[in-house]
C-alpha cells in the first residue's frame, strides 16, 4: 500500500509532462492543459484543472503538487537511502552510521513505547523542583540548550547593522497557537482551533499521571498564561518591519529596563557572552518581565510542563504521538499520521541534515544540472540589469548603487562546498530520545560559538534536499538547494522555455528579494542603510502599496483575503520574477523564435511553465492556517497575480478586455 501512494503521487506530479526521446533528441513534453478554458479568466486552473481535478491529496499530507509538497517523494528518495543503511553495519562514527542508526532508533517504536514517558521524568522532576524566578530562569536556560524553548527565543545571525559579525538574538516566544491572533479571534474554525490545542494540553498532562479534573485545570492555566503573552507579541505583518525589529541594547540597559530577567545571569546560563544584544521585540520581554513578578510560581510550573510535554510529545510512546497528531489534524486538516519512516526521515533530516544530504546528492544530483543552473542565473542576472537601467522611477545614482548589490550577490547552488561536521552527535540505535536531544544539543553550541564571530557566508541555512530556494538578505546571497532542482522547476532535457518559465522564474523571484520592501533596506554587504535617494524610496512604496491593494482584493476558501500586507514581499518578488525571468528568456534563442512545441508558442510554454511550478491542492483547513500565517500568496494567486499585470501574458494568450483576469494597461503593476 505503502508503494502504491508513492508511485500514485509521482503519476499526479507527472501528468503535466513526459520525456520523449528518440536517437537525435530528448526534450519535455506540455499535457494536461485545459484549452477548453479560457486562459485570460483563471490562468492557473487553465494549465492545471486537469491535474487539480483529478489530483487525491494523499490521507498523510495537507496537500499535493509542487514546491513544498514535493518534499513529500523526496523524503521516499531519502528513506530508500536510509532503510538501506539502517538495515547494515556501518563504521562506528561515520555519516553512515550516525544516519542509519538515528533512523533505526526513531523506527524502533516498541523500544519507545516501553520507555513511554520515562525519558522526560527528570525533566519534570526538576520543574518540580523550581521554587522562585532565579531557578526558573536556569532551568528555562538550560532546556533551550537542547531544543526545549519556551519563554525565552534566541538565535544567532548577523547583526543588521555591522553584518559582518554574528549577534546574539532574542524574539518573541513563549506561545503555543501559530500565532497571537489564534488567542482572540472567535470565527468558528478558531475556536475549534483553540478548543483542541487545550484538550491536547490535556490529555498530555492526564498520560503523564494527572487525574482528568486537575489535567484540565492546568491546561486552562498554561493557555491563560499562554493569551497573556501573546497580548505582547507583533502580528506577522509587524515582524516584516526591518528596523522595529531590530533594537541593539546593551546587557546593562536590559538589566535595568527588565531586572527580573536579570539579563546579565540569564545569559551566562544560555553560555552567551556579550556586552550587547539584539531583541527583536522588546515589550514582549517587557511583558514576561512583568509576568515572571505578578504569576505564581506554581502556574510558570505547571506552563513549563505543558510546554515541555508539547515539545517532546513526538518523542515519546504511541499515546504522545496520537495527542499531538489530534491537535494537528485539527490545525491543518491532515487526516491520518504520516507512516513512521516518513516522520523519521524528517526527523533526520532535522537533525543529521547534511550527513544524510551527502549521501543523497551523490546518488541523485548531477553535476550537469549545477552547471546550468550557474548559466541560468548569470543570465536572469543580466536581465534584471537591464530592467534596472530601463526604470523610469529611479535616479541614475540610485540605479548605480542597485546595480552594484546585484553583482555583489553570493550564489549558492545545489550543496555547501563544506559539509557540517556531526562528530560531537552520540547516536545509538536504542536511544531514540536521547539521540535527539543530542543533535540539538549539537545544534545549539554550534550556533552559540558563532556569537561575536566573523559571519561565515559559506553556510547554508537549509538541507540541500529540501525543495525550496531562499534569499538571505543580511548576507545578500541567493541559494537554490539540489531539491528545487529537477522537474517541474528544472529538466536538463527541458527546452529554454520551460526551464525559465519554470527555474528562471524562482531565480528571478530570490533577485527580486534583495530589492522588495525588507531586502531594499539592506545594501550590497547586508547592512541595513540607506542607500537610496528619498524621492526614489518614496516612489518604490508607493509602487510597494500598490502591490497591497491589488493583493488584498484577491479572495481565498470564497471568503477569505489574501494579506497584502503580510505577502508583499512574496508578491513583488512573483511580479518581477515572471518580468525578469521573460526577459532573460527573450535573450535565447529560442525566446526569439516562434515555432510551436506540442501547439504552443515558446512564450506559452514559458507561461504554461510557471503555472505549473506553482501547481499545489490543499486541505481547506490547511490553506485557513496558511493564509494566516504565511507570508507567501495561495498557489493560484501566485499565477494569476503576477501575470495580470504583465503584458507579455495578455499578447501570448490574447488576453482581452471582459476576461476575469484583464487589466488596463495603465493598472498593471510594475514594481522592477
Amino acid at each position: 500500500m505503502k508503494k502504491l501512494v508513492c508511485f500514485s503521487l509521482v503519476l499526479l506530479m507527472a501528468v503535466a509532462c513526459k520525456h520523449v526521446s528518440d536517437s537525435d533528441t530528448k526534450r519535455v513534453v506540455l499535457t494536461g492543459v485545459d484549452t477548453s478554458k479560457k486562459p485570460g479568466d483563471d490562468f492557473f486552473m487553465y494549465a492545471n484543472s486537469i491535474w487539480y481535478d483529478t489530483a487525491q491529496i494523499p490521507p498523510s499530507q495537507t496537500g499535493v503538487g509542487a514546491y513544498s509538497f514535493m518534499n513529500y517523494p523526496q523524503r521516499i528518495r531519502l528513506q530508500g537511502i536510509l532503510d538501506s543503511l539502517s538495515g547494515s553495519k556501518n563504521p562506528a562514527g561515520s555519516i553512515e552510521q550516525k544516519v542509519g542508526d538515528f533512523y533505526a532508533s526513531g523506527m524502533d517504536t516498541s523500544a519507545i513505547n516501553k520507555r513511554s514517558y520515562e525519558p522526560i521524568k527528570p525533566l519534570l522532576a526538576r520543574i518540580d523542583a523550581v521554587t522562585d524566578v532565579p531557578s526558573l530562569l536556569t532551568l528555562v536556560a538550560q532546556e533551550q540548550q537542547v531544543g526545549d524553548g519556551s519563554i525565552i527565543g534566541f538565535s544567532v545571525g548577523p547583526d543588521d547593522k555591522h553584518s559582518t559579525v554574528n549577534i546574539a538574538q532574542f524574539y518573541q516566544s513563549g506561545i503555543g497557537l501559530p500565532e497571537k491572533e489564534y488567542y482572540t479571534k472567535s470565527d468558528s474554525s478558531t475556536l475549534a482551533i483553540q478548543k483542541a490545542y487545550k484538550t491536547y494540553l490535556t490529555r498530555l498532562f492526564e498520560l503523564t499521571g494527572t487525574e482528568a479534573t486537575a489535567a484540565q485545570k492546568n491546561a486552562a492555566m498554561a493557555y491563560e498564561l499562554e493569551k497573556q503573552l501573546a497580548t505582547a507579541h507583533r502580528t506577522n505583518i509587524e515582524l516584516r518591519d526591518v528596523k522595529a525589529n531590530y533594537n541593539k541594547l546593551s546587557v546593562a540597559a536590559l538589566s535595568k529596563r527588565q531586572p527580573t530577567l536579570n539579563w546579565k545571569t540569564l545569559l551566562t546560563n544560555l553560555g552567551v557572552k556579550a556586552d550587547s544584544v539584539n531583541v527583536g521585540q522588546p515589550a514582549y520581554y517587557d511583558k514576561l518581565n512583568t509576568l515572571l513578578k505578578s504569576v505564581p510560581i506554581s502556574d510558570w510550573k505547571v506552563y513549563l510542563k505543558a510546554n515541555a510535554l508539547t515539545n517532546y510529545s513526538n518523542f515519546l510512546s504511541q499515546p504522545f504521538v496520537d495527542a499531538s497528531f489530534d491537535y494537528t489534524k485539527i490545525l491543518t486538516g491532515q487526516a491520518v499520521k504520516k507512516t513512521r519512516a516518513e516522520e523519521m526521515t524528517q526527523a533526520v533530516d532535522r537533525s543529521l541534515g547534511q550527513a544524510l544530504a551527502q549521501l543523497y546528492v551523490k546518488k541523485y544530483f548531477p553535476e550537469s544540472a549545477k552547471k546550468r543552473m550557474a548559466v541560468l542565473v548569470d543570465n536572469l542576472e543580466k536581465a534584471f540589469e537591464a530592467r534596472i537601467n530601463k526604470l523610469d522611477w529611479m535616479s541614475d545614482s540610485t540605479k548605480a548603487k542597485a546595480k552594484e548589490k546585484l553583482y555583489a550577490f553570493t550564489e549558492k547552488i545545489g550543496y555547501p562546498d563544506k559539509w557540517r561536521d556531526y562528530s560531537k552527535v552520540n547516536v545509538k540505535r536504542d536511544a531514540y530520545f536521547e539521540n535527539r536531544l543530542s543533535a540539538n544539543k549539537n545544534d545549539y553550541q554550534y550556533n552559540l560559538a558563532k556569537v561575536g564571530q566573523l559571519v561565515d557566508r559559506t553556510e547554508w541555512y537549509t538541507t540541500p534536499p529540501t525543495v525550496t530556494a531562499y534569499n538571505n538578505p543580511p548576507l545578500n546571497e541567493i541559494v537554490f538547494p539540489a531539491g528545487i532542482l529537477q522537474s517541474p522547476y528544472f529538466d536538463v532535457n527541458a527546452d529554454d522555455a520551460l526551464n525559465y518559465g519554470g527555474i528562471g522564474m524562482v531565480i528571478g523571484h530570490e533577485i527580486t528579494h534583495s530589492f522588495d520592501d525588507q531586502g531594499a533596506q539592506y545594501d550590497k554587504v547586508g547592512n541595513v542603510t540607506n542607500w537610496w535617494k528619498k524621492a526614489d524610496y518614496d516612489k518604490f512604496k508607493a509602487k510597494t502599496q500598490q502591490v497591497i491593494n491589488q493583493y488584498n482584493s484577491f479572495t481565498v476558501l470564497d471568503s477569505m483575503h489574501v494579506k497584502g500586507a503580510l505577502t508583499v514581499g512574496e508578491n513583488t518578488a512573483d511580479i518581477a520574477g515572471v518580468a525578469i525571468a521573460y526577459d532573460a528568456f527573450k535573450l535565447t534563442a529560442q525566446g526569439k523564435d516562434t515555432t510551436k512545441l506540442d501547439g504552443f508558442t515558446p512564450d506559452q510554454r514559458f507561461f504554461i511553465s510557471i503555472a505549473r511550478i506553482w501547481r499545489v491542492k490543499t486541505k481547506d483547513e490547511y490553506m485557513r492556517m496558511y493564509v494566516n500565517t504565511n507570508p507567501h500568496s495561495p498557489a493560484r494567486w501566485r499565477v494569476n497575480g503576477p501575470l495580470m499585470n504583465f503584458t507579455p501574458f495578455y499578447k501570448a494568450f490574447s488576453v482581452q478586455p471582459g476576461d476575469k483576469m484583464y487589466k488596463p494597461e495603465t493598472q498593471r503593476i510594475t514594481v522592477w
